[in-house]
């Protein structure tokens, strides 16, 4: 059976997940970003006690076939940006309508229609994010972190990484208070590009 867990964006998370289903005596065959598959089918008791489970660690399950379809598209957004080693060569749009096998066109609708943004707003809002968190790292210059996010040049990442974050690339490397905003927050209403 599988089940859809919002807000599910981090190793930590997916350890949580685990750890409340071992809780319930449930077996998982696949616990990933924003999805699980369990061998069982959930009674309506085990369902209440995962949600509320869920719900201390901040998690929620998810119901509603539209909001599991922009939980779905984010984690792959999310998986593709912070936790590949290289982002897909392919269109973003190829990528994600073959990842998560609907039209683009639908997806990018439904996502739009929710979340009140783009889907490739909310990919350069994750872009920039990862490029401020290499930033810090110190480990690779501004050069090898534009390939490294796809981006045809640098000026290109600095165009967009002044409109999301209001800096250039070397005043945000220059600020002493380097914040940056967790995953799960990212791309909602008050994080547009400007």
């Amino acid at each position: 059976m599988k089940l859809y867990i919002k807000y599910m964006v981090s190793l930590r998370c997916k350890m949580m997940v685990k750890e409340e289903l071992k809780k319930l005596g449930l077996h998982f065959i696949v616990v990933e970003l924003g999805e699980i598959d369990i061998m069982e089918n959930l009674t309506s008791e085990q369902r209440k006690e995962l949600k509320a489970g869920l719900m201390q660690s901040g998690l929620e399950l998810m119901d509603d076939k539209k909001a599991v379809l922009i939980e779905r598209i984010k984690n792959v957004i999310i998986e593709m940006v912070h936790y590949s080693d290289e982002l897909p060569k392919t269109n973003y749009s190829d990528y994600i309508s073959e990842k998560l096998n609907h039209d683009y066109t639908y997806l990018s609708n439904v996502f739009s229609e929710v979340k009140g943004i783009t889907i490739q707003q909310f990919i350069i809002i994750h872009k920039i994010e990862r490029a401020k968190e290499l930033m810090l790292y110190d480990e690779l210059n501004l050069t090898e972190i534009s390939y490294k996010l796809n981006y045809s040049s640098v000026a290109h990442l600095s165009n967009q990484f002044k409109k999301v974050t209001g800096l250039t690339p070397s005043h945000f490397k220059a600020l002493k208070d380097k914040r940056r905003n967790p995953i799960e927050e990212i791309g909602n209403a008050d994080t547009k590009i400007k």
